[in-house]
């Protein structure tokens, strides 16, 4: 069992920066991957970016690739995604989750990110 929880979120205008954490509780933290989705208001819920815990490759979306960057932090268990540039399609609930790659069966409660245009 993992425990998410994310924080972070808010209102910010095109072309600012913020950084959302998840703190991650639970065993075997060590096996998995830690990332981040994202869904605006009616749309599906798409991958973001994710960071294998051991070991710390990384991958994204292309469509935040130069402006997102996904770390960790082992010895506060917390994954961190710091956005910057960010433009109104980027607006959405962002939740984190671990799992293995591609199978992620854990997930936060989710926090809101707006961006004004």
């Amino acid at each position: 069992q993992v425990d998410l929880v994310e924080s972070g979120g808010g209102l910010v205008q095109t072309g600012g920066s913020l950084r959302l954490s998840c703190l991650a509780s639970g065993r075997a933290l060590s096996r998995y991957a830690l990332g981040w989705f994202r869904q605006a208001p009616e749309k599906k819920r798409e991958f973001v970016a994710r960071i294998i815990w051991s070991g710390g490759s990384t991958n994204y979306a292309d469509s935040v690739k130069g402006r997102f960057t996904i770390s960790k932090d082992n010895a506060k268990n917390t994954v961190y995604l710091q956005m910057n540039s960010l433009k109104p399609e980027d607006t959405g609930v962002y939740y984190c989750t671990a799992g293995v790659p591609g199978f992620y069966n854990y997930w936060g409660q989710g926090t809101q990110v707006t961006v004004s245009s």
